[in-house]
């Protein structure tokens, strides 16, 4: 070869490489036995309350037959989801984690008792299940965010982003094989037979979650307070770009969640054999893009994907509510589903790679007010409008609104346009913070014997 010769190029990659490269990213699973049980127990329980899921709005129909008393669930929900997201977000800087974790899901088990006792009544009261699903609203606000607050723990930083798109896999699983084995249930057994299993689910969730290792708060820890709930609130107002992944996905779910009212737009698609799967139809969506989700690692404008995730989410919805073929429906709920994934992978991974470990707890109670209060929102919106138009205007006029406003967003924070997982500076120092040693411990840290004493 002379001095002339061009340099070889690389060599191409061949189709299984590209196809590899989209599958998702198995490292946090083979790293951290701690994320192994988390997914597993997680797996377990949102199978199980995918069941009760479809059986409570189901129920409330066959007991009431009003579309406005099944949004109302939304309506009882927020107020318990606000107060308990927030403290349980302070709970999880000052606490164990682990404990928190545990508690919070063998009250949640207990619920679902509840639901089933209540079941078993010759004449079910409507009462009852307005305070339970009160009640797991509360105790969810309590938990998630020692959930979401324990995986930059247990995960190295580099792939946080894995492990996001793995937890939502997590996710879609046990919501696609929860509603679809509901619909038999329901169909062939009763809704006792649904709350009965979702109950039997907590039971091995417990198990799991009391082999994790201890997670204790930082030594230099504030016990919760309004000053500390403050502080969390503040550091989310000055991100900007944080900000913005609350908002877009508040709007989202605000103008563009219609599940409440499934079991009425199937009757009207003389399809109430499909409910199961309208409501499987949305974590199918998802499904496909976390089995796909290796390319995701490879975007570093976060803020714009899910800017666009959350657009497209609302024009899916829009068609749902327009088209009159249930397999048409479905379809563009998959599609709504698969924006949705989107969207959640890179809210995740910003929220993960760029906010400090003293402050995660109280930004994930934050985080959990922006994904939750929106769904149970939209409840209460899909619900009124539903009762004062029709079942369909309202699934597709939200849609609509959902993309106007994201639109409106963008424009107003173009901070969250502008982030670049790359450049930015929170995730760089949070980047060294862990190369370094300090700031958020390694998972061999928390897993120390004497990290704790209180749990030894």
């Amino acid at each position: 070869m002379t001095s002339d010769s061009p340099p070889p190029s690389p060599p191409r990659p061949t189709a299984r490489r590209r196809a590899a490269a989209l599958l998702p990213d198995l490292a946090p699973w083979r790293s951290s036995r701690d994320f192994r049980l988390m997914w597993c127990a997680g797996a377990v329980t949102v199978f199980g309350s995918a069941l009760t899921f479809v059986a409570l709005p189901l129920q409330l129909k066959e007991l009431t037959g009003s579309t406005l008393a099944v949004g109302s669930l939304g309506a009882v929900e927020i107020v318990p989801l606000i107060v308990f997201g927030l403290y349980g977000g302070a709970l999880a800087d000052a606490m164990d984690r682990r404990r928190l974790i545990v508690w919070s899901e063998v009250a949640l088990g207990l619920l679902s008792v509840l639901l089933l006792l209540n079941s078993l009544l010759p004449d079910p009261l409507v009462w009852p299940l307005y305070v339970v699903a009160a009640a797991t609203s509360a105790l969810t606000g309590l938990q998630r965010p020692a959930l979401d607050a324990i995986v930059p723990r247990i995960v190295p930083h580099e792939q946080l982003a894995a492990a996001a798109a793995l937890n939502s896999l997590r996710w879609q699983i046990g919501t696609i094989a929860g509603p679809a084995v509901a619909g038999g249930l329901l169909a062939y057994a009763g809704l006792r037979w649904a709350y009965a299993a979702d109950a039997a689910t907590f039971v091995i969730s417990v198990v799991l979650t009391l082999r994790l290792a201890p997670s204790p708060a930082s030594h230099d820890a504030e016990k919760p307070s309004l000053r500390g709930i403050a502080e969390g609130a503040r550091y989310a107002w000055s991100r900007k770009e944080l900000l913005g992944t609350y908002a877009i996905d508040l709007t989202a779910m605000l103008f563009a969640f219609p599940l409440a009212i499934f079991p009425f737009l199937a009757d009207e698609l003389d399809a109430p054999w499909a409910l199961g799967l309208m409501y499987a139809a949305l974590p199918a969506g998802s499904l496909l893009v976390s089995l796909t989700s290796g390319w995701t690692s490879r975007v570093h404008r976060q803020g714009r994907a899910v800017v666009l995730a959350a657009a497209a989410w609302g024009l899916a919805m829009a068609a749902a509510g327009r088209m009159h073929s249930i397999w048409l429906v479905l379809l563009f709920l998959t599609v709504a589903g698969s924006c949705d994934m989107i969207s959640g992978i890179f809210r995740s991974a910003m929220w993960n790679q760029t906010i400090p470990d003293e402050l995660r707890g109280r930004l994930a109670g934050i985080e959990l007010l922006s994904y939750s209060v929106g769904p149970q929102l939209g409840q209460v919106r899909v619900g009124g409008m539903a009762a004062l138009t029709s079942v369909r205007t309202s699934v597709w006029a939200g849609g609509v609104l959902c993309f106007g406003a994201v639109g409106l967003l963008a424009l107003g924070l173009p901070k969250l346009l502008a982030y670049d997982a790359r450049t930015d500076e929170h995730a760089r120092r949070l980047r060294e913070r862990r190369s370094g040693g300090g700031g958020a411990r390694t998972e061999e840290a928390v897993q120390a014997p004497d990290a704790d004493p209180a749990t030894a």
